[in-house]
C-alpha cells in the first residue's frame, strides 16, 4: 500500500513541480465542462423561441355569402396568425411561398385556398365538402423544425375546427334552447293533444260505426230525395187543387154560417122536440104504473113510443152529426159537452126501445110487466127529460155562441189554410232547387263516406301507431326532463363543444424548463468525455515500473486519474447549478452523485486502458457510441430500434442518467438504490478486473504493443 501511495505522491508532485504538466491538467479539469454545459444551454428552451422557424402563410380564399352576409374565413385565419407567435409567420402570394419552401428561405409554407370558405359553410348543404389547407415542409434543413411547422399547422388547423364547433354547436343550442321554452311553453297544449290522441283511438269503433251508419243513412236519404223529385210535381198539382178547394170550402162556410144563422130556430124546435117526447114517455110510462094494462092498449102505446123514440134517435144523429162536422173544421172540441149530452140522450132513448119490447113481450105472454121494469122506463125517460131541459135552458147562452164559434173557426182556419197553400206554391220552384241541392249534396257526401270508409283503417293504424308510439316514448323518457335538457345556457353549452375534454396536467416531478431535463444525459456524457481526454492525454504506465507490482501500479496511477476525474466532475456540476442554473430539487445530491459517477467512469475507462493499451481506448469509444444511442438520455428507450432496447439494461449511462435526474426531478428511494448498487457492480468489477488482470493481459499484448510503437504512428 505504501508503494501505491508512493506511485501517488509522485505524480501529484510532479504536477506541481511542472508548470506546463499543470496547464494540462488544469485543461483536462475544465474542458469537460465546457461540453456539458454549450450543450444544456444550447437546448435550454428550444421550444420557446421558435418565433424564428419562418413559415409562409398564403390566403387565396375568395370567401363566401352565409345568409346574406360575406364570410372569409381565410381572412379570419390570416388576422389570428398575426397574434401567433408561436412561429415565425411571413404572409406572401403563394409563388413565393412555394420557391422560399424550395430554397430553404422557409421551412414549410401554409396556402389557404380559393374555396375555403365556401367548402367550410358546405356543412348546411346536401353535399358537405371538407376545405383543405395545402401544407409543404422542407424536410432537408432540419429533422426537428418540420416536428415544430408540421405541430404550428396543426395548431392551426385545431383552432379553426375549435372555432366551427363553438359557432355552430351555439347556433345549434339557441335553436334547443327555443325549442325547450317553447315545449315548456306548450306543455299543456301536448298533454291536451296526448289525451285528445288516447280519446280518439278508445273511440275509433265508434267512429267507424259512426261512418258506416252516416254511408247507409246517406243511401237512405238520396233515395228519399229523388222521392221528393218524383213527388213535387204530384205535390205542385195537390196545391193547386187544394187552393182550389180551399177557395170552394171558404164560400162553402160562408154559406153554412148564414144558413146556421137561419137555421138556429129550427135546431131549437128540434130540441123542443125531443123535450117534449122525453116528457111525454114519462106520462105514459107514469100512467101504465098506475092504470090496468090492457094489451091492446100496451101495444098501441108501445108502437107509438117507438116510433117517437126512434125518431128522436134520428134527430139527434143528425144535430151530432153537424156538430162533429164543425168540430172537425173548426179544428177545435168546443161543441163536445152538446154531443155528450146528446149522445147521453139517444143512449137512454135506445134503452127505452129494448125495455118497452121486453114489456110488451111480457104482456104478449100473459104476464104482467114488473115494477121494476116500469120504474126504470120511468127513471130513464126523466132523465132524457132533465138532459134536454138543460140542453134548452142553456141553448142561447152555450148552443149558439158554442155553433158560431165552430163556423168562424172553421172559416178562418180554411182562411189559413188557403194561404197558406198559395205561399207553398209560390215555394214550389225553391223547392225545386233545394231538391236539387240536396241530391248534389248527399251524392257528394256519399263520395266523401266512401272515401272516409275506404281510408279510414289507414288513418286507424296511424292513430293507433302513433298512440303507441307516445305509450313507448312515456315509458322510456320523460318529456320533462327533455325540455331541461333543451334549455341551456348557449355560451356555456357551444364552448363544452368546442373543447368537450380539458386535459388538466399534474406534473408529478416538474422541471421548469427543456435545459434542465436534459442536463443529466449532458453532465453524464462530459463526464465519459473527461475520462476519455484523460486516458489520452496521460499515460497509465509508471516509469520504473519493474521496481513495482502490477498493481501496485493500477491503483498507484488510479489514484491520480480519480482525483482529476473528481475535480472534473465538480467544476461541472457546480457549474451546472451556478453558473447555467440547472433546476435540481436535491442540489446536494446531484453534486454528490456527479461524484460518484465520475468515479465509476474513471474506474471503467482507466481499467480498459490500464489492460487492453490503445485497444482499452477504442473500446471506451465504443462504449460511448453505444450509451449515447442506447441510454435513453435523449429519447424515450421504446422508440429505439429493438437492439439498443436489449442492450440498454446492461450500459452504465443507464444508470448514471436515472441517477442524475433523481436529484434533479425529486428522488424516489427504491430508483436511487438500484442505480447506485448497479454502477456500483460495475466499479468494484473493474477494480477487481484491474487488480487481477492487469498483469497478465499486460504480458500478453506486450508483443503487440511493442510493435505498434516501431510505427512511429501510435504511442
Amino acid at each position: 500500500m505504501n508503494k501505491v501511495i508512493q506511485i501517488y505522491s509522485m505524480d501529484i508532485k510532479n504536477i506541481v513541480k511542472n508548470w506546463a504538466a499543470s496547464v494540462i491538467i488544469l485543461a483536462l479539469i475544465i474542458l469537460p465542462s465546457f461540453y456539458a454545459w454549450f450543450n444544456i444551454k444550447a437546448s435550454w428552451d428550444p421550444y420557446g423561441h421558435t418565433k424564428g422557424i419562418a413559415v409562409a402563410v398564403t390566403n387565396n380564399d375568395k370567401g363566401t355569402t352565409l345568409q346574406g352576409r360575406y364570410l372569409n374565413v381565410g381572412n379570419e385565419v390570416v388576422q389570428s396568425l398575426k397574434k401567433n407567435q408561436a412561429l415565425g409567420w411571413r404572409f406572401v402570394d403563394e409563388e413565393e411561398a412555394l420557391q422560399g419552401v424550395k430554397t430553404g428561405h422557409y421551412y414549410a409554407s401554409l396556402i389557404i385556398p380559393q374555396d375555403f370558405s365556401d367548402k367550410l359553410t358546405s356543412i348546411l348543404k346536401e353535399t358537405p365538402e371538407k376545405p383543405v389547407i395545402k401544407f409543404t415542409v422542407n424536410e432537408k434543413l432540419n429533422a426537428i423544425a418540420p416536428k415544430m411547422t408540421k405541430t404550428g399547422a396543426s395548431t392551426i388547423v385545431e383552432n379553426i375546427n375549435e372555432e366551427f364547433i363553438k359557432t355552430s354547436s351555439k347556433a345549434l343550442f339557441t335553436v334547443f334552447n327555443q325549442l325547450g321554452i317553447e315545449l315548456e311553453r306548450e306543455l299543456g297544449t301536448i298533454e291536451h293533444l296526448k289525451h285528445f290522441l288516447f280519446f280518439l283511438e278508445a273511440k275509433l269503433p265508434e267512429i267507424h260505426q259512426a261512418v258506416d251508419t252516416a254511408y247507409e243513412d246517406a243511401i237512405k236519404a238520396q233515395s228519399i230525395v229523388r222521392k221528393a223529385q218524383n213527388a213535387l210535381p204530384v205535390v205542385s198539382v195537390l196545391t193547386k187543387d187544394g187552393m182550389q178547394f180551399s177557395n170552394g170550402l171558404s164560400t162553402f162556410l160562408i154559406t153554412t154560417r148564414n144558413t146556421l144563422k137561419k137555421s138556429e130556430p129550427t135546431i131549437k124546435q128540434d130540441l123542443i122536440t125531443l123535450e117534449q117526447t122525453a116528457m111525454t114517455l114519462h106520462d105514459v110510462y107514469d100512467t101504465l104504473q098506475n092504470q090496468p094494462i090492457s094489451l091492446s092498449k100496451l101495444q098501441s102505446d108501445a108502437d107509438q113510443l117507438q116510433h117517437r123514440l126512434e125518431r128522436g134517435i134520428d134527430l139527434i144523429d143528425s144535430l151530432t152529426n153537424v156538430m162533429e162536422n164543425m168540430n172537425h173544421l173548426g179544428h177545435s172540441q168546443e161543441l163536445n159537452p152538446i154531443i155528450n149530452k146528446l149522445q147521453q140522450v139517444k143512449s137512454q132513448f135506445q134503452t127505452e126501445i129494448r125495455l118497452s119490447n121486453e114489456a110488451l113481450d111480457l104482456v104478449k105472454r100473459g104476464e104482467n110487466p114488473g115494477s121494476d121494469l116500469l120504474s126504470r122506463l120511468d127513471e130513464l125517460s126523466q132523465q132524457s127529460s132533465d138532459t134536454l131541459s138543460n140542453l134548452m135552458a142553456n141553448y142561447d147562452s152555450v148552443v149558439v155562441p158554442a155553433v158560431r164559434n165552430a163556423i168562424s173557426r172553421a172559416i178562418r182556419d180554411n182562411q189559413y189554410a188557403g194561404q197558406l197553400l198559395k205561399e207553398a206554391n209560390a215555394s214550389l220552384p225553391d223547392a225545386y232547387k233545394i231538391v236539387a241541392d240536396a241530391s248534389k249534396g248527399i251524392h257528394f257526401g256519399i263520395e266523401e263516406i266512401s272515401f272516409a270508409q275506404t281510408h279510414l283503417p289507414e288513418s286507424e293504424r296511424k292513430i293507433r301507431e302513433m298512440a303507441n308510439r307516445i305509450r313507448d316514448f312515456e315509458q322510456k323518457h320523460n318529456i320533462y326532463q327533455i325540455i331541461q335538457l333543451l334549455k341551456n345556457d348557449v355560451e356555456k353549452e357551444s364552448d363544452f363543444f368546442k373543447k368537450p375534454v380539458l386535459l388538466e396536467e399534474h406534473p408529478l416531478f416538474p422541471i421548469p424548463n427543456y435545459g434542465s431535463g436534459m442536463s443529466p444525459f449532458y453532465t453524464v456524457l462530459s463526464f465519459w468525455v473527461g475520462a476519455m481526454l484523460l486516458i489520452s492525454l496521460l499515460s497509465v504506465d509508471v516509469p520504473g515500473s519493474e521496481n513495482y507490482k502490477s498493481w501496485h501500479v493500477y491503483f498507484g496511477r488510479l489514484l491520480t486519474f480519480w482525483t482529476i476525474a473528481l475535480l472534473q466532475s465538480l467544476v461541472v456540476s457546480i457549474g451546472d447549478l451556478y453558473i447555467l442554473h440547472v433546476f435540481a430539487k436535491e442540489k446536494a445530491m446531484f453534486l454528490l452523485f456527479s461524484v460518484f459517477i465520475a468515479s465509476i467512469f474513471i474506474f471503467i475507462v482507466y481499467t480498459l486502458v490500464s489492460m487492453f493499451g490503445n485497444v482499452g481506448k477504442a473500446l471506451g469509444i465504443i462504449l460511448l457510441v453505444f450509451q449515447i444511442s442506447a441510454s435513453g438520455g435523449t429519447f424515450p428507450i421504446q422508440v429505439a430500434p429493438p437492439f439498443f432496447q436489449k442492450i440498454h439494461p446492461f450500459l452504465p449511462f443507464t444508470y448514471a442518467i436515472s441517477l442524475l435526474r433523481e436529484s434533479v426531478g425529486g428522488m424516489l428511494p427504491d430508483i436511487v438504490r438500484k442505480d447506485l448498487f448497479i454502477l456500483s457492480i460495475y466499479g468494484l468489477m473493474m477494480l477487481v478486473f484491474g487488480m487481477t488482470l492487469k498483469a497478465p493481459l499486460n504480458r500478453l499484448s506486450k508483443v503487440f504493443v511493442q510493435k505498434v510503437k516501431q510505427s512511429h504512428l501510435i504511442h
